[in-house]
Parts: C-alpha cells; sequence; structure tokens
C-alpha cells in the first residue's frame, strides 16, 4: 500500500483548496462562444472557446445561473442588438469553479459589450481596408443598371417575411409591369449563411445572360444576424460580380459591408421593389416621350408633304389646262390649214413621195446584184473601207446567186 495516496474524493477537494486559496475572486477573460443552452430553469450553459487558424486550442465549461442571465442577456443585447450566442467573441468576468463531481468550470459573473461591439467593427474595418487595397471595393458600383429591370435573380430565404413583402410589392403593382423573379434560396443567417449565398452567386454566374440584376433579400434582425454580410470572402465575389447587385437586408439603421460594394443600396426589401418598380416606370416614360416626339414630328411631316401635294396638283391642274388649250388652238389651225390646201400641193407631194419610193426601191442591194454588180469584203470587212489587200488576205464575193471566198496571192 502507497503511504501518501489519495483517494479521488481528497485529490479534488486538494485542488479545490489550491484554487481557491491562490486565484483571484474573478477574471476578465477573452473568448468565443462555442455553444450556448438554456434550460428550463433559465440557467445558461456554455462552452468558452479559443480559435488559432479555425482550430480550437483552448475550451472550458461556463455557467451564467439564471437570475444573473436574466439581467445580464437582456442589458447586453439592448446595448449590442443581439442577445448572447453561439459564435459571439465576448469580454466575460468569471470566477474559477472547481467541484468535486462536476470539475472544473467557470462561473461568469458580467459580460462587456462595448468589447464584443469593437471587436466587430474591428473586423469589419479590416475587411474595408482589405477591399480597398485589392481595388475591387467600387467595382459593382461602376455597372450600369439595365434599361429595363424584368429578370431578377433573387438571393433569399424563401421564408423570409423581407421576400414575401418584396414580390407581393412587385405582383401587385399599380402599374402591372412584369417582372420575372427566380429564387434562389439561401440561408440568410448563421455559420451556414456566406457558405449557401456563394453557392447561390455561382449558379447565377452560370445563368449570367438569363438576369438583368441580382436582388439580395432578408429585411431587418439583430445587428449580429448581418454579421455573414461583412464577411470578406462573400463580399469579394459580391464586388466582382458581372451584374450588378441591389441590396435590402436590413432596416435603415443597419450598414454591413455588402451594403457598400453593392451597385444600390435600399433600406428595406419593399424598397428594393419599388427601385425596380421606379426602373420600369422610368424607361416607359422614356419610350412615352420618344412616341410623343416621334408622332408630333410624323404629324408636322405628313402636314407639309399635304401641302407640298396640294401645291403640286394645284400647278399641275393650272398647267394641264394651259397646255390642253394651246392644243386645242393647234388642233384648230391644222384643221383649218388641212381644209384650205389646194388639191394640187396635195398630189404634188404626192408624186414626190412616188418618186421617193422608186429610188429606194432601186438601192436595194438585190437590185443592184441583178444588174450583174457584186459585193465584196476583205478580211470581213467591206473593200470600200479596207485598204490595199495583202498576200494571205480573204476575199469574201457575193454575186446575185452565190458567195465565195479567194485568197490573196
Amino acid at each position: 500500500l502507497v503511504l501518501d495516496s489519495h483517494s479521488l474524493l481528497e485529490f479534488n477537494q486538494l485542488i479545490k483548496s489550491i484554487l481557491d486559496k491562490n486565484l483571484e475572486k474573478s477574471y476578465w477573460i477573452v473568448a468565443e462562444i462555442g455553444e450556448l443552452n438554456v434550460n428550463q430553469k433559465g440557467h445558461c450553459y456554455l462552452d468558452l472557446i479559443e480559435k488559432q487558424d479555425n482550430y480550437i486550442v483552448a475550451k472550458n465549461r461556463a455557467t451564467i445561473w439564471s437570475y444573473t442571465f436574466s439581467k445580464l442577456n437582456n442589458w447586453f443585447a439592448d446595448r449590442t442588438g443581439t442577445p448572447l450566442k453561439s459564435g459571439m467573441n465576448v469580454l466575460v468576468n468569471a470566477s474559477v469553479q472547481y467541484h468535486e463531481v462536476y470539475g472544473f468550470s467557470l462561473n461568469i459573473k458580467d459580460v462587456d459589450p462595448n468589447f464584443t461591439i469593437g471587436e466587430r467593427e474591428r473586423k469589419k474595418q479590416e475587411t474595408i481596408k482589405r477591399l480597398e487595397s485589392e481595388g475591387i471595393i467600387d467595382m459593382n458600383k461602376s455597372l450600369v443598371l439595365p434599361l429595363v429591370p424584368q429578370r431578377i435573380a433573387v438571393i433569399s430565404s424563401e421564408t423570409a417575411a423581407g421576400y414575401g413583402d418584396f414580390v407581393n410589392q412587385l405582383e401587385t403593382n399599380p402599374y402591372g409591369y412584369s417582372v420575372v423573379l427566380t429564387l434562389f434560396k439561401s440561408a440568410m443567417q448563421g455559420d451556414q449563411a456566406v457558405e449557401s449565398i456563394l453557392q447561390s452567386l455561382h449558379r447565377i454566374y452560370d445563368q449570367e445572360d438569363d438576369f438583368d440584376l441580382v436582388a439580395i433579400i432578408r429585411g431587418g434582425g439583430a445587428q449580429t444576424d448581418l454579421d455573414c454580410f461583412d464577411d470578406y470572402e462573400l463580399c469579394s465575389h459580391l464586388a466582382q460580380f458581372p451584374l450588378p447587385i441591389i441590396t435590402g437586408i436590413g432596416h435603415e439603421r443597419d450598414n454591413t459591408i455588402t451594403d457598400m460594394i453593392a451597385n444600390t443600396r435600399m433600406k428595406t426589401p419593399t424598397a428594393v421593389a419599388e427601385f425596380i418598380v421606379s426602373g420600369l416606370m422610368d424607361y416607359e416614360s422614356k419610350v412615352n416621350s420618344l412616341y410623343e416626339r416621334v408622332f408630333l414630328r410624323a404629324t408636322e411631316i405628313i402636314r407639309e408633304q399635304e401641302e407640298n401635294l396640294n401645291n403640286i396638283s394645284y400647278r399641275i391642274s393650272m398647267l394641264g389646262q394651259q397646255k390642253i388649250h394651246r392644243a386645242e388652238l393647234k388642233l384648230n389651225s391644222i384643221a383649218n390649214s388641212i381644209k384650205t390646201l389646194p388639191k394640187h400641193f396635195i398630189e404634188r407631194h404626192s408624186n414626190k413621195l412616188n418618186v421617193f419610193e422608186k429610188t429606194i426601191f432601186a438601192s436595194n442591194p438585190k437590185k443592184i446584184l441583178e444588174r450583174g454588180f457584186t459585193i465584196t469584203k476583205i478580211n470581213g470587212k467591206f473593200a470600200a473601207n479596207s485598204k490595199e489587200p495583202n498576200s494571205g488576205d480573204l476575199v469574201e464575193t457575193t454575186t446575185k446567186d452565190t458567195k465565195f471566198e479567194s485568197i490573196v496571192q
């Protein structure tokens, strides 16, 4: 038997005694809330963790008893806009407790909300500076909004009240505009939100030509519920996305980095719908304005052409009447001349015509050939037009009854 051995209870009591004697009553500790559960009695049980490169390097159980938790959680939520929850970085004041049965744990007595607010803001500023240094923070803002925003890719939770308001506002718009909405279902808060939204962006990118713009719809909520919209990876993708991004992810008091880098930031989902409707109204107004201008100009041209036609018609009418009058006078003059022509004048001219006819008949080539003449061509040209023939020239001779060829030697 070992003389200095202890029972487990004695050993645990020794540890408890040493801790009680050597530790302060409480310590301020920086940690992340790994898990948080509240039982039926109102006691809050937490796992406090510390990470390095996404690996847990330290972990402790902690407790906030119901009396303290009720007041502390409400006060914290009032200051930060959100209650205590998993994934939150906190600065807590806790005392060390060691129980012989339940072992080591921390009893949280206070939480500093300013630390949580400051930590969130610090991370946010780091992300903004990184986007600025990479020169991408204003890329989406530089995109030109579509002339007619009718094909909208929507990133939202299907059950979100904000999404329902957005759809209702568009479908019941008083102008009867038709808008095609395609929902890409995504988690809009929590640990899975960033990855879920990124997956939706990738799917939209694969169908880029099918959409005019992207609307990110969520609605209001606790400020820390919107932390995913300050994530660097998400904001980097949004800033460089090839389609204009319109956000409606929070109330007016909320301003995330996603809002900052988006092409257009609206306060609420309903405001996004109104913005889209206003874009359609603006396009319709431009079309109507062009229609009015075309109509007025067309009316003016028609009036001018009608005046021109009337003038031309009048001129043609007057000119026609003048020509008809002159023609009538001429015809009357000719008729009078015909009536007064002496008969011998007609006969004289008739004789001349007979002479001309005989002369033309006598000049007929057939008649000339019948009188013994021939027609001669040298190398295909009439002899009268050819130079003196040379040896080897082809001579073609045509008589009344035949045609023959000769070679000049």
